[in-house]
């Protein structure tokens, strides 16, 4: 079972932050994030904004980077400023 973490501020529209997949194939996480439809719809709009930064296996991936059944993606939304998250920065 694939893994997808939403870390940060990211979460599905229900909340959950934690969501798990088979993959009987290897894929993209592009498509991967696609696949999981509705609760990933807002993230997949982001990562084609490049709003966000993935990880496969705790190394840094692009969308391109394939997946593989049994691998951790954790996803973390950027603001472009060195910053974590997507909500502007608390002074």
């Amino acid at each position: 079972m694939t893994t997808i973490t939403l870390m940060g501020d990211l979460q599905t529209p229900d909340g959950e932050r934690a969501l798990g997949c088979e993959l009987t194939d290897p894929i993209s996480v592009k498509q991967l994030i696609k696949k999981q439809g509705k609760p990933l719809r807002e993230i997949f709009q982001l990562l084609k904004q490049k709003k966000v930064i993935v990880t496969v296996n705790k190394r840094i991936a692009s969308e391109d980077t394939t997946v593989y059944d049994g691998d951790a993606v954790h996803i973390v939304g950027h603001d472009g400023m060195g910053r974590s998250g997507l909500t502007p920065a608390m002074y």
